[in-house]
């Protein structure tokens, strides 16, 4: 007679997994597989390199008590999709809103607490790590194709505040991506998937352990046709890791990976065309006799497309001595990155190279508490770049119109104390402090700088060329920043914490805010802002002189469990200061970036989880904010455009039997988001449904399947962020019409 089914939390249950995945530590922890590890960690103190994810393993434990937004995903909480993007890895993290570009391995918008809010692309706003240390650039830049969460084991997020102890210069927080070793992921592991629109993937590992010594090499490709007429995406990745237990107390790890990125960048379409035909690709303005309607870039003409590829090797040394844990750890990063914008702006190849050192330091003397009496972490990123501007003639790469030597650095200290006032109470007080230089040296030796356009009546017309005085775009800036923090913890229960914080951030700017190319249109190069006139001087660069964003954020959180029921409620206001805003006309040509004085960022975080029935589990993560402009000369007390008020994600899984499971999931914007910064164009609230399944075959084999836009709901899942737009500009972004997929995982 089989035994009777239990309850939650079912261990082995990849449904219970995601069911508790992004509510807060202690709801995800009771969902993981006992027994599973996690290792290189970014939490500082960890003891030991192997830390096992399980409700009281030391990192699940120590980020529970933590005075602030935390949570962590292990693989088995994210879903079972054929097209696992970072948007839909995330998307149960209550504070993190994903929104898709265009539906690949592309550069969807990712913020936390309107953090990089209003890139185009988004490359700033979030610490960005790979087992510890950085994908971002020296000055803080990011590239988020490279951030593959379908390669991780394990995913940590630090909302706010608790990523300056990871050597943070960010306002919105940090994610770490978690790679599985050898001892976590034994064994072979094999998976394929296709799908609608092209879809494909497929990927391998192999994992091996001794006494002293584990290695693990994986492997994996995506391509895809994309929804749209042009909408291409591929990425390739290989890297593995090798550790080895030097004595009871040192570990050492050695890892490296290769990743090559490229995705057409099929650009926005009228809300007309939206609603029309949402597979096309918009062909730039239309001229009328009463002027240039539908403005937004050629995308068909300029052929817009990203090319990059990264190279990370590292080592990480962790020493645990009695009550002192240390964590040392060397990066190296090679990146290679074309971007073909629109003609507007030309085609930028950046070249560079970036170096890591963090140096982690922990003092438990008690045992028995979760978190460390003292907590230190150093990290500095120093890196240079070449960076050329080319001309974009009809998609191909024209006259050199820009060169540049960027060079960048980053130090970052932290250091905070987790005092016990009593048995439930924690005061954690820390101070960081962080110093960054941004320097620019214009290699750009001709006296003009080349322009080129073509006719707006007919755009495949080229015009006679042009050429502007070279202004120099050299600068050199040095910021430097304190951010104090303190928080209170109350853990009146094991499973429920309670508390309060106030902090200060510092981010500044990187060299995508400093360094813009401006005075294009959607038929002329950067510098020629009329067409017609290649005689006109203009700039075709701007280099403003940006200060540090800084903020003051109180917040308080409740996150727990009580029976079957969990929760993770966290509620911030940050007074932003100078906040980096990078701005765009209403063709969505760059206007280059600018700080705005004032502006504050409210905001609601909260991951709700019940099991309803014995088979039957729901879940939402829900994150409500309002950020705005204070007293701005221009924009008064206007919403900041592309954050949408209410994000909702929405599931239910059921499971009749242990071998078979069924999701059924909801995105829900029930609010129009601002396009633009004055109000004037509005993206509209929409719903998309999408349903899964796996089914457990025995043996190591597991089938999945997938529905997603159930409905083939027509809706932008993004826009461009423009300063004012009109209402006929080209400024959204189509999510994918209904797609099917499945596929088959496979472990030995």
């Amino acid at each position: 007679m089989p035994p009777p089914r239990r309850r939650l939390p079912r261990l082995s249950s990849p449904a219970a997994a995601r069911l508790t995945a992004a509510l807060g530590v202690p709801a995800l922890a009771a969902a993981l597989v006992p027994g599973a590890a996690l290792a290189q960690s970014a939490s500082p103190g960890a003891a030991g390199e192997i830390v096992v994810v399980a409700p009281h393993s030391p990192v699940v434990t120590r980020l529970d008590a933590a005075a602030g937004a935390t949570a962590i995903l292990s693989a088995d909480a994210l879903p079972a999709s054929t097209n696992l993007t970072i948007a839909r890895a995330l998307a149960t993290v209550p504070g993190v809103v994903v929104q898709d570009f265009f539906g690949g391995n592309d550069q969807p918008r990712i913020q936390m607490r309107g953090s990089g809010l209003q890139q185009n692309p988004v490359e700033r706003g979030v610490l960005m790590l790979r087992n510890g240390l950085p994908l971002n650039r020296a000055d803080g830049s990011y590239i988020v194709g490279f951030a593959n969460p379908g390669e991780a084991q394990a995913i940590e997020v630090y909302r706010g505040y608790m990523a300056n102890r990871l050597g943070a210069t960010v306002l919105g927080g940090a994610l770490n991506l978690v790679s599985p070793n050898g001892r976590t992921s034994p064994g072979v592991g094999l998976s394929a998937s296709g799908g609608s629109f092209g879809q494909f993937g497929a990927n391998a590992r192999a994992g091996l352990s001794g006494e002293r010594f584990d290695m693990l090499l994986r492997g994996d490709f995506t391509r895809r046709d994309g929804y749209r007429t042009y909408n291409d995406s591929r990425r390739i990745g290989v890297g593995g890791n090798v550790g080895v237990r030097l004595t009871d107390a040192v570990t050492v790890r050695l890892f490296a990976s290769y990743t090559d990125l490229g995705f057409d960048v099929s650009g926005p379409l009228t809300m007309a065309l939206l609603k029309s035909n949402p597979r096309a690709v918009f062909t730039g303005p239309t001229v009328t006799p009463a002027g240039a309607i539908n403005p937004g870039p050629n995308v068909v003409r300029d052929r817009t497309r990203r090319e990059a590829t990264q190279f990370q090797a590292g080592a990480r040394a962790t020493g645990a001595f009695g009550a002192h844990v240390v964590d040392l750890a060397l990066g190296y990063a090679a990146t290679d990155d074309m971007f073909r914008f629109p003609m507007s702006a030309g085609v930028r190849d950046t070249d560079g190279d970036d170096v890591t050192l963090v140096a982690r330091y922990a003092y438990k003397p008690d045992a028995t508490r979760a978190l460390p009496l003292f907590e230190a972490t150093a990290q500095y990123v120093t890196g240079t770049a070449d960076r050329d501007n080319y001309l974009n003639l009809s998609g191909k790469r024209g006259a050199l119109f820009g060169r540049s030597r960027l060079k960048a650095d980053t130090l970052a200290l932290n250091a905070g104390l987790n005092i016990p006032l009593g048995t439930d109470l924690t005061l954690s007080p820390s101070l960081s402090w962080s110093r960054a230089t941004r320097d620019n040296i214009d290699r750009f030796g001709a006296a003009t700088r080349p322009t080129a356009a073509y006719s707006p009546a007919n755009p495949g017309m080229a015009l006679p060329g042009g050429a502007v005085p070279t202004v120099s775009t050299s600068y050199a800036h040095t910021y430097r920043g304190w951010s104090p923090a303190l928080g209170l913890a109350w853990q009146p229960s094991g499973d429920q914490t309670l508390f309060v914080a106030v902090s200060r951030s510092f981010e500044p700017p990187t060299h995508d805010d400093l360094l813009a190319t401006v005075n294009g249109t959607p038929n002329s190069s950067a510098g020629r802002p009329n067409p017609a006139n290649p005689a006109l001087p203009a700039a075709a660069f701007v280099t403003p002189a940006l200060k540090a964003q800084r903020a003051t954020t109180a917040e308080a959180g409740w996150r727990g469990r009580s029976g079957d029921f969990s929760w993770d409620a966290v509620a911030y206001y940050a007074w932003v200061r100078n906040e980096l805003l990078s701005l765009r006309d209403e063709s969505g040509t760059s206007l280059g970036a600018a700080n705005a004085p004032r502006t504050r960022h409210l905001g609601v975080e909260l991951g709700l989880s019940a099991q309803i029935l014995p088979t039957l589990n729901g879940r939402i993560a829900y994150t409500w904010q309002d950020f705005r402009f204070r007293h701005d000369p221009l924009r008064g007390d206007n919403r900041l455009a592309g954050a949408p008020r209410h994000w909702l994600q929405a599931s239910l899984d059921w499971q009749p039997v242990d071998s078979l499971t069924a999701q059924a999931g909801l995105r829900w914007v029930p609010a129009k988001t601002p396009v633009d910064n004055l109000g004037t164009l509005y993206n509209p609230a929409y719903t998309v449904a999408d349903l899964r399944g796996e089914y457990r075959l025995g043996g190591g084999a597991t089938v999945f399947a997938e529905i997603t836009n159930l409905f083939d709901k027509r809706y932008a899942a993004s826009t461009l962020i423009v300063d004012q737009a009109r209402p006929d500009q080209a400024a959204f972004l189509p999510g994918d019409g209904r797609a099917f997929g499945g596929g088959i995982r496979l472990s030995f």
